[in-house]
């Protein structure tokens, strides 16, 4: 059984790639099959491909998110609250853009309001759109903090992120148990000493 060629797609994204249909991603999978030694064909794998492009829509689902739209609501009504907002143990799920693997792992995240907080709902929402990317965690972490400090204007923002990479667990030099932790701090967090002590002593760093 051999599918029907497929005309490319003119679809472009936000990034001004040109996506595939969603037919050509399933005959892309088709062909992993073939290379991998197996028979996409099969009753095991016939669906597979369909499955494994549902999959990509839930896995890099954060290509189609704005993280500075999803910070834009914010609030005055603080009554002068003007000290540190902590987001501990954020899980997270991403994929190494070296080998399209799984990161698994957690944020911790915080901001100095400046006048004005945002729902912690939305920062939660701005590690889920960088984390459903193709990523390194350096980049990520950087990503997330800059989305932050660039919207909310805060007097400081503090990221860190820690995270196993299955491409150094399940492949490679094969360690499982091994974390990589990552930081990015801004503001008050990089040029106050106690603030940046503050903040790692409340997410136990």
């Amino acid at each position: 059984m051999t599918s029907a060629p497929v005309k490319p797609s003119a679809t472009d994204d936000a990034s001004g790639v040109v996506r595939p249909s969603r037919a050509e991603a399933e005959d892309a999978v088709r062909v992993l099959i073939r290379w991998a030694g197996d028979n996409p064909i099969r009753e095991g794998l016939e669906e597979t491909p369909s499955r494994v492009v549902r999959s990509y829509e839930e896995f890099y689902a954060g290509y189609q998110q704005d993280p500075v739209e999803i910070l834009r609501t914010t609030f005055e009504e603080t009554e002068g609250y003007d000290e540190m907002v902590v987001l501990k143990d954020i899980p997270f799920e991403s994929h190494c853009e070296h080998h399209m693997v799984p990161v698994i792992g957690k944020a911790y995240v915080a901001y100095l309001p400046n006048k004005r907080v945002v729902g912690i709902s939305k920062l939660v929402r701005v590690v889920e759109a960088y984390a459903k990317r193709l990523q390194i965690q350096e980049k990520m972490t950087a990503q997330i903090a800059n989305a932050i400090n660039d919207t909310l204007h805060p007097k400081g923002v503090a990221v860190v992120v820690q995270g196993e990479h299955q491409c150094m667990t399940t492949r490679g030099v094969h360690k499982p148990g091994v974390s990589m932790v990552t930081s990015t701090m801004l503001g008050a967090f990089r040029d106050d000493a106690s603030t940046r002590r503050e903040f790692l002593a409340i997410i136990g760093k």
